[in-house]
């Protein structure tokens, strides 16, 4: 299943069609919201690289009763221009994190006497989205909705070794 993943984000990036004429701001930082299944919300800050690559970082974090936890995410990212402010993107990168579980959280042995359990992950992250930039009519807003299949390399204690989280960013253009 790993490998067929990124086998297919692989030949995704390869046939994909070379992408002219697109606007890719220089600098974009906001905010991306993901499903339950990831961290929780990101500070998002995306920066160019060329006229149709760029480069992604993702702070992650949450603060429940149960869990705390951060991760920190980079993608490199290949843009393609559709049209009139729409581009679809692909990538591939990699996460690194901490989590703190609380003894107390369901699913635990209650008889356990351990206060808590941290462990320290890293995931390998792909990313596949398509953003709409309102740069053409002059706001600085970008918005963007994405998949990003996750496959956990090193992790002690949580089970699912593949994720797939559905994002939604706003990013202010710059």
């Amino acid at each position: 299943m790993k490998k067929s993943v990124i086998v297919a984000l692989f030949a995704l990036v390869l046939v994909a069609p070379s992408a002219m004429g697109q606007y890719i701001s220089k600098n974009a930082i906001g905010v991306r919201l993901e499903g339950d299944d990831g961290i929780g919300p990101e500070i998002s800050y995306q920066r160019a690289l060329g006229d149709n690559n760029r480069l992604e970082l993702d702070l992650g974090f949450r603060d429940t009763r149960f869990v705390d936890a951060f991760k920190l995410t980079g993608l490199y990212q290949w843009v393609f221009n559709i049209e009139g402010g729409f581009n679809w993107y692909v990538g591939l990168g990699a996460g690194v994190g901490f989590v703190d579980y609380d003894d107390d959280w369901p699913g635990r042995d209650p008889f356990d006497d351990d206060d808590d359990y941290e462990t320290v992950f890293l995931t390998l992250d792909g990313d596949i989205g398509i953003e709409y930039s309102f740069m053409e009519l002059g706001v600085p807003i970008q918005l963007a909705l994405d998949l990003n299949p996750e496959i956990e390399l090193i992790n002690e204690y949580y089970d699912d070794d593949l994720d797939l989280d559905v994002g939604f960013a706003i990013r202010y253009q710059f």
